[in-house]
């Protein structure tokens, strides 16, 4: 059985977001999911949120990570804490240095690992992020050495922007 966990982001991902969507659908897949609700995720602490995710990491031992916008920030700070790597990692909307918001500074800033423990790695990004512009996008694709994927006008690629249902992302993890 396939083995996922979800990392959400700043405020989490619950449905109708696509990450809460995959979650249901990965389970009707007859997969193993394990999609931790974060403390306090208007107001994140990045050790609380190591913790809980190196203990749901520890739990599961996934095969596959599914990262959205700050699960992102998160996973990088993670991999430098990991031993054993996952098959697939999908790193989505990460955020640029977000320093300047009070309730997610303690994430930032953060050094790229030199090894995601990821076999195979794909960053998934919007032209028009507000988190993150199309020229930091390709430049951090570029410093991590993984492919990346643009999609147009598809904003965080959040709930706000239309993603809920998201039936690429589903194919993706379970191929």
């Amino acid at each position: 059985m396939l083995k996922v966990l979800i990392l959400h982001g700043w405020h989490g991902s619950d449905l109708p977001h696509w990450q809460g969507w995959l979650a249901q659908q990965l389970v009707l897949e007859n997969c193993i999911v394990a999609f931790p609700q974060f403390s306090d995720k208007m107001n994140p602490d990045k050790g609380v949120w190591i913790q809980e995710a190196l203990d749901a990491i520890e739990t599961l031992s996934p095969d596959v990570v599914v990262c959205h916008s700050l699960g992102n920030t998160l996973w990088f700070h993670l991999a430098k804490l990991l031993n054993q790597p996952v098959k697939k990692l999908l790193l989505c909307a990460p955020p640029r240095d977000l320093n300047d918001y009070r309730e997610v500074s303690s994430f930032f800033p953060v050094e790229l690992p030199s090894d995601l423990h990821a076999t195979q790695v794909l960053m998934v990004v919007s032209d028009n992020d507000p988190y993150m512009s199309q020229e930091e996008s390709i430049s951090l694709a570029f410093k991590l050495n993984v492919p990346l994927k643009i999609i147009k006008s598809a904003g965080h690629i959040n709930t706000l922007s239309g993603y809920g249902a998201w039936p690429w992302v589903k194919e993706w993890v379970v191929s």
